[in-house]
């Protein structure tokens, strides 16, 4: 496994990756509500990067080994959908939750985020697991410094979901990322505290937790990409790109408008 450490001029070209990446979230957030369809959505997302921001959207046509090429520019999971659902005709309604996932290229280096978007009038039980997994992410990104462990993110994370009733999908993880979408090394959202690889400030990768209302089991939609939970019930996802640092972290798909940690969160000492 090699597992690279950032240069300063990598990690500042990383900062501009993932504040552009925010940017597109922060742009299409008004755009999603009731009737408009996902394909829509991934067509505002593809024109800003490419005309506004003069980036790359790295989901389009990327293909990982044993996968078609990827045919949008950004990721739509709705309700059951738990990740890499691909925009197409359907149209959001009223109660629907749907994650979007945007991933920008700039000058070579990727930023990674996504976010959860609740479509007009929602149930309590679907607020919940989108608060829920909010907190998920940011416990698990407040284990992150210098000299601890992958497996302390994986716990903070299980523990939290688990007590709140909820299950966590374990056949996606978060990654290593910068000049390529997908590195070393592989952020599972479960584990036991103080295992796995030690922490080097310089490292960069996402957190990005996928909890289901229901029970851990997935399955792969006919069109190759897009996993849904076996039991049809709700999955919620949030996801940052963080950078580890000598004294914690430093969350890099940050923008004006990007919410912030939840109050009764606090950094590790």
């Amino acid at each position: 496994m090699s597992i690279t450490c950032k240069t300063p001029q990598e990690i500042e070209k990383m900062r501009v990756a993932g504040r552009l990446t925010a940017e597109v979230l922060d742009y299409i957030t008004p755009y999603v509500k009731s009737g408009v369809t996902t394909g829509e959505l991934d067509q505002l997302c593809h024109d800003y990067i490419v005309q506004v921001q003069g980036c790359i959207p790295a989901p389009l046509n990327y293909a990982p080994p044993g996968y078609k090429p990827y045919p949008k520019s950004i990721c739509t999971s709705i309700n059951h959908q738990v990740c890499h659902g691909v925009p197409g005709d359907r149209q959001l309604k009223n109660g629907d939750i749907v994650n979007l996932d945007v991933t920008v290229i700039s000058n070579g280096y990727h930023g990674d985020s996504s976010r959860m978007f609740q479509v007009g009038e929602t149930s309590v039980q679907a607020r919940r697991l989108c608060e829920v997994t909010y907190d998920c992410l940011w416990l698990g990104i407040v284990q992150v410094r210098a000299g601890a462990h992958l497996g302390d993110i994986g716990h903070a994370i299980q523990q939290h979901a688990e007590k709140s009733g909820y299950s966590v999908v374990r056949e996606f993880c978060g990654h290593g990322i910068g000049a390529k979408f997908h590195e070393e090394p592989q952020v599972l959202h479960y584990g036991r505290p103080h295992t796995g690889i030690e922490l080097k400030a310089g490292m960069v990768f996402t957190i990005e937790p996928m909890i289901n209302a229901g029970k851990a089991a997935i399955r792969t939609m006919a069109d190759g990409w897009t996993i849904v939970t076996k039991d049809h019930s709700l999955s919620a996802q949030w996801e940052h790109t963080i950078l580890v640092t000598d004294t914690g972290y430093e969350v890099l798909t940050m923008s004006e408008a990007t919410a912030l940690r939840p109050d009764w969160i606090r950094s590790q000492p």
